[in-house]
């Protein structure tokens, strides 16, 4: 089976922003490869002027965040690394029973890598010294740096919904037939291993 896969665009995100922007990526592809009826519910981000669609499901959303809680601690134990998380569609085929294999066998058919490279911001805030004086960080730019690199965050983000998309459009031939009564075709997230570095120089 051809297992067609998508490296979605590196996002360079802060920790606090590792949440919404996984929930938007994450929820946008589930959507988008959901089958059948579903209850289509708009959110819109807190951190960014985006909307978009999830399907409603308590399900995935609970699949979705525990994944991201799980990516989130990771990054706490692997603070500036590079990473990946995978979303793959697979098929469940039962092979033949033998001694030393397993009865199910899963094929996968679509893969998307979601690259993130979380990054440490110097705090914004003033400290007092043991005299007293008020000691300030050099540099007043550094929430107008901010909020540019806050403005390029989000057009990011909207590259990598339309990428997603324009994949999603193109891409059909690949997609298994659909069964009866099935909402959505089985996935499953993986989250990192650290992406190999071999161009990073250090």
């Amino acid at each position: 089976m051809n297992c067609e896969v998508c490296q979605l665009k590196e996002l360079e995100v802060e920790h606090f922003e590792i949440r919404e922007v996984l929930r938007c990526i994450l929820h946008t592809i589930v959507f988008h490869r959901a089958l059948g009826l579903v209850r289509p519910k708009d959110i819109d981000l807190e951190l960014f002027e985006i909307t978009y669609v999830q399907c409603g499901d308590v399900e995935v959303e609970k699949k979705i965040d525990d994944k991201i809680e799980q990516f989130i601690s990771w990054v706490e134990k692997h603070p500036n690394k590079k990473s990946q998380i995978c979303l793959s569609f697979y098929e469940v085929k039962n092979k033949q029973p033998s001694w030393f294999t397993n009865k199910i066998e899963r094929l996968y058919w679509e893969q998307w890598y979601v690259n993130l490279n979380v990054i440490q911001l110097p705090k914004v805030h003033s400290s007092k010294s043991h005299h007293s004086k008020v000691v300030v960080d050099p540099g007043e730019s550094t929430s107008e740096e901010r909020s540019i690199r806050r403005a390029t965050l989000e057009a990011s983000l909207r590259d990598v919904l339309f990428q997603i998309i324009k994949f999603v459009n193109e891409k059909k031939d690949h997609v298994p037939p659909i069964s009866e009564n099935v909402m959505y075709f089985p996935y499953e997230i993986t989250i990192p291993r650290s992406v190999p570095s071999a161009f990073a120089s250090f």
